[in-house]
């Protein structure tokens, strides 16, 4: 019977090892381990307007916040693409720590219309323990004819 509770023991340890190299996880030197969480925010570098589609350049700002009270995350990198999928640029040299309810951000010029229409980020995060979801989304801003143009774009996590 010894034997028999040895190998489910065994055997519970197995799968459960199987289960975590399943995930994708990131290792830190305090030995603590987490899911990297992957969002996806929809840019516009321009709207059009009027009756003849007139483009209308727009200045935008990623803003990621951690919401969580009590514990940071960390970004690991924030990648903006065009509208064809293409990666124009990584907007981070190294990862960026956020401690509890800190913000960041990174700005795109309204001169910037490498992205186009269809422009995107993808913004990677972590943290080492469980912590509320960041808020990540992207500010457009553009003025048109004496008129603002200004709207909220949110990020989407990707499973």
């Amino acid at each position: 019977m010894g034997g028999l509770c040895h190998r489910s023991r065994l055997t519970f340890i197995a799968v459960g090892a199987l289960l975590l190299l399943a995930q994708p996880l990131v290792a830190f030197g305090d030995g603590m381990r987490s899911k990297v969480r992957t969002v996806y925010v929809p840019v516009y570098s321009h709207v059009y307007t009027g009756n003849r589609a007139l483009p209308v350049n727009l200045a935008t700002t990623l803003s990621i916040r951690n919401t969580d009270l009590s514990n940071r995350i960390i970004v690991d990198s924030a990648e903006y693409f065009n509208s064809a999928g293409k990666l124009i640029r990584r907007m981070l040299a190294k990862p960026v720590t956020l401690g509890p309810l800190a913000s960041t951000s990174i700005f795109i010029r309204e001169k910037d219309t490498t992205g186009g229409f269809g422009a995107s980020f993808l913004v990677r995060w972590h943290a080492t323990r469980e912590v509320s979801t960041p808020v990540i989304e992207c500010l457009m801003i553009g003025a048109y004819s004496g008129l603002g143009i200004s709207f909220v774009s949110p990020g989407q996590e990707l499973h």
